[in-house]
């Protein structure tokens, strides 16, 4: 992808991953982008890097509108591989410039890079950089969502440059939201913007409202935000300072997601009573099974809905592998205000839905009962509990649902 003007004099100069699909284990179906920014003016600026793969494609962009060792500052908000492995490769061309950072992210860096030959200068909350006829703002955004974090504010140009903030792991040929609304849809991007949210941010909620409740009070002006994945915000800035904020208090449908794997289809047979008892209680239901579904996708979906039933077979005395991976990721993602219930079959101890309910006691979600538990095949009395326990838990779930 060429270089894109976002901004009078201040291009998007990142580079579009089209193949990848595992994301540090979490699955990205769309790819990706990785998006950084050069900024001409007196001192020429670049902010961020790239992924060390793609350090030739950002240098080759840049070197379309400057030349590279023309560029005197290099602004580092975010020190993930990601976004600065290839700086190194950048550092070759141009060796000479400064380079702004957070003390952390100087720390961080320095476990990538050694930094001793190079001009680095730490920078916090309130520390401008003056380039010319622009001035850059640092806005310090630690545990979000790693302690190195920064945005970086063109006042100037109302621009915010938010790093990992507002992104989504989307690999397309549109460089502004609503050219990708105008040739996809609005439903596509903002389930980008919301499987991203809840595969990664989730567990900083209560940072990223404080961080949003700060930039309110301080009272700058944004009319676009750059983030370093995905398409750049333009036209729907409202829409997605909504949906942050939804997301960040946990909004959720009164509804359920049953999420699952099965051996040999035991576990898999106790569904349909309880989702048929949840639809007859006018309760949307959806049912995702773990070794068909990617966790990250699983994920996305529990955020969306109030509950979440498990199923799961248990094997050697344990959780089955599948579903015990999909709990530990969830478990460190940190969901919230949100209902949960397991059931599942088993053969000669049955330990699995007593150890589910434990990963949910850690997770500090809201129990309810103990689960359904069936021998080997369940019969049509054990179908029977099923649907009942599908009943109390609908009936359990809009009292929880009520109360928010």
């Amino acid at each position: 992808m060429k270089a894109v003007e976002i901004k009078s004099g201040i291009y998007w100069v990142g580079s579009v991953d089209w193949a990848i699909r595992d994301f540090h284990g979490y699955e990205t179906p769309r790819g990706t982008s990785y998006n950084n920014y050069l900024i001409l003016d007196e001192e020429p600026t670049l902010v961020d890097a790239v992924h060390h793969n793609f350090a030739h494609v950002t240098l080759e962009n840049i070197s379309r509108i400057i030349e590279p060792r023309k560029i005197l500052n290099i602004v580092i908000n975010h020190i993930e591989n990601d976004h600065a492995t290839g700086l190194e490769k950048i550092l070759e061309v141009v060796p000479d410039a400064k380079i702004y950072i957070t003390e952390k992210g100087r720390k961080g860096l320095s476990r990538f890079i050694d930094l001793t030959p190079y001009k680095v200068n730490t920078v916090k909350s309130g520390d401008t950089l003056n380039i010319g006829k622009r001035t850059l703002h640092f806005i310090e955004t630690p545990m979000m969502h790693w302690p190195d974090s920064m945005f970086t504010y063109v006042k100037e140009e109302k621009l915010l440059i938010s790093q990992d903030a507002f992104g989504q792991h989307i690999a397309c040929s549109e460089r502004f939201d609503d050219e990708f609304v105008k040739n996809r849809s609005m439903e596509e991007l903002e389930d980008a913007v919301i499987d991203y949210y809840a595969n990664i941010l989730m567990p900083y909620g209560n940072v990223i409202r404080g961080k949003i409740e700060e930039i309110k009070k301080s009272g700058i002006e944004i009319d676009m935000i750059a983030p370093d994945h995905g398409v750049i915000w333009r036209s729907h800035l409202d829409k997605v300072f909504t949906l942050y904020n939804q997301m960040v208090d946990a909004k959720a449908i009164l509804g359920a997601v049953i999420v699952y794997d099965t051996m040999w289809h035991s576990t898999e047979e106790m569904i349909t009573p309880i989702a048929k008892a949840l639809n007859d209680m006018d309760l949307p239901v959806k049912v995702i099974k773990l070794r068909a579904t990617p966790k990250s996708v699983a994920v996305k979906e529990v955020w969306k809905y109030r509950g979440l039933i498990v199923g799961s077979p248990t094997l050697n005395n344990n959780i089955f592998p599948s579903v015990a991976e999909f709990l530990t990721y969830l478990k460190g993602l940190r969901p919230k205000n949100r209902l949960f219930g397991a059931f599942g079959s088993y053969g000669w101890s049955g330990e699995a839905v007593k150890d589910m309910y434990e990963y949910a006691k850690q997770m500090k979600l809201e129990i309810f009962g103990e689960g359904v538990r069936v021998l080997y095949k369940p019969s049509e009395e054990d179908l029977q509990k099923c649907y009942d326990f599908g009943l109390a838990f609908g009936k359990a779930l809009k009292e929880y649902h009520a109360k928010f």
